[in-house]
């Protein structure tokens, strides 16, 4: 894919992503190209993610695990690993039909996407933090619009409310799982669960 086309990608997803989401599903990428993928926007978003706190100070909750970027993506591996699954399953009970490859697509898309609302932000960083932290807030915000249309959509379950409930089931599933995870392990999870 060219800048150009994922650029225009990324626009459409903004715009139409129902269609983008039965467009990367319609891919049907096998599973060695989605776990690829998935290591790709794992190590960009590490690296766009520390380039970003060299530019802008850091916040206390990040500090102890960006002192070591293989734990921060190790832990962010982990998160987005969780929640393709957590969304898959809890698809089940509401009807969804949607398969771990197919959630996966969508969610390592959004990740793709995070990069590069990532480097805007390293851009505007040292120009207007109250600037950054809008785009911040406001892609945020349109991220789970995004995802809400995207679970719907690979679910086929025809309604942005229950996709809700499957994202809100989902994330609370996660965080739960992780944070016994992380805690057996004696890893404090600093917030990476709300990175993702």
């Amino acid at each position: 894919m060219t800048i150009d086309g994922f650029l225009r990608l990324a626009l459409n997803t903004v715009t139409a992503p129902r269609d983008v989401a039965r467009l990367l599903m319609a891919m049907n990428l096998p599973s060695q190209a989605v776990w690829l993928a998935f290591a790709l926007v794992i190590v960009l978003n590490t690296m766009m993610f520390s380039v970003s706190l060299m530019v802008t100070p850091a916040d206390e909750l990040f500090g102890p695990i960006l002192g070591s970027p293989v734990v921060f993506a190790l832990m962010l591996a982990l998160s987005v690993g969780a929640l393709i699954v957590a969304v898959t399953l809890c698809g089940r009970p509401l009807g969804g039909v949607a398969t771990l490859d197919q959630v996966a697509v969508l969610v390592i898309w959004l990740q793709a996407l995070r990069v590069l609302m990532q480097a805007v932000v390293v851009v505007l960083g040292p120009i207007s933090l109250f600037l950054s932290g809008v785009v911040i807030s406001a892609a945020s915000v349109l991220g789970i619009w995004i995802f809400l249309n995207f679970i719907d959509v690979a679910h086929e379950i025809g309604s942005l409310l229950r996709a809700g409930l499957i994202l809100l089931l989902a994330v609370v599933g996660m965080m739960l799982g992780l944070s016994l995870i992380f805690s057996l392990l004696g890893i404090s999870t600093g917030g990476i669960p709300g990175y993702v």
